[in-house]
Formats: structure tokens, C-alpha cells, sequence
């Protein structure tokens, strides 16, 4: 049996089109992060414009890289799921809609405790969140998504250490 380049490149594509076009757990999972991950952001934002009092010229600079890297998570997930045939959220209205995060008003009445724990309530939910894109993941034998998560999930993991730390509190104990 011969093949042509041209018939294996045409069974390459359609192989590669079919595992891309299904995996609809991933790809909802995949959404389901974009959308709390661009509320998360914004949660962290408004930490970092309300915060004031001990640990501000630490913390707040530390508010930038935690917006820089869930940005660069975002992107990565949604890029991803194009990658897959999804549609990525990208209005404010379908965050809103679409994400299990809660946002308040900004107030200058909070502490820096009440804004860290908040940050750990975020955080928290985002490794729940990651744990379920790397069982559907594993599911769907969608391998890099499954990178994608672990990757995200260490970085989250770590984070919520250092902001529990930050609180006196020790991760997973408390």
C-alpha cells in the first residue's frame, strides 16, 4: 500500500480535527476558568487598589504579580480552548454570568486581613476549580489541557501557601 503526502497530511488533519472537535467536558471546564479567572483578576484588582495599613508597600506590588500570572493563565486556557473548536468567554456580561466568583463594591473599610482572606477564598475555589479540569481532562484523555491544570494548580497551590502564610495560617490546615 502506497500514500501519498498529500492523503497522509489530509488523514493527519482529520485526525487531529476530530480529537480536537469533541471533548466537550474539557472544553466547558476550559470556559468555566475563563470566566473565573477574568473575575478573579478583577478581584485581585480591586485588593490591590482598596488595600491600606501593615504589609501595604510588600503586598501591594504582590497584588501585580498575582494579576500578571492570572492573566497569563487566562490566556493560555482560552487559547487552549480554541485550539479545541471552543469559544472562549470575552465580554464582561459573559464573566459575569458565567463564573462562580462573587464580587463586592471596593470599600476602604476593610482590613489587609479581610482582603488577604479574600484572596484565599479566591485561590481556594481556583484549585477546586483546576482539580476538576485535570479528573475531566484525564477523562477525555486531553493530555495538554491536563498540563495546562497541573501547571495552573501548582501555581495556585503555591500562592494560597504564601497569602494563608501571610495570615498565620497553615495551608489545608486551618
Amino acid at each position: 500500500m502506497s500514500y501519498s503526502l498529500d492523503t497522509i497530511a489530509k488523514q493527519e488533519a482529520q485526525a487531529a480535527a476530530s480529537q480536537t472537535g469533541s471533548r466537550p467536558k474539557t472544553k466547558a471546564v476550559l470556559n468555566q476558568a475563563v470566566a473565573d479567572l477574568s473575575k478573579a483578576y478583577s478581584i485581585v484588582h480591586q485588593v490591590h487598589w482598596y488595600m491600606r495599613g501593615r504589609g501595604f508597600l510588600h503586598l501591594h506590588p504582590k497584588m501585580d504579580e498575582y494579576m500578571d500570572a492570572i492573566n497569563a493563565n487566562l490566556d493560555e486556557i482560552s487559547e487552549r480552548l480554541i485550539t479545541l473548536g471552543g469559544d472562549p468567554y470575552s465580554t464582561l456580561a459573559e464573566f459575569d454570568q458565567n463564573s462562580n466568583l462573587t464580587e463586592e463594591k471596593g470599600t476602604w473599610d476593610k482590613s489587609m486581613e479581610d482582603h488577604l482572606s479574600r484572596l484565599v477564598e479566591v485561590y481556594s475555589y481556583l484549585d477546586k476549580l483546576y482539580q476538576v479540569g485535570l479528573d475531566v481532562t484525564d477523562e477525555e484523555g486531553d493530555a495538554p489541557s491536563n498540563d495546562i491544570f497541573t501547571a495552573a494548580q501548582a501555581d495556585v497551590e503555591k500562592t494560597l501557601w504564601m497569602v494563608q502564610a501571610e495570615l498565620g495560617q497553615a495551608p489545608g490546615l486551618d
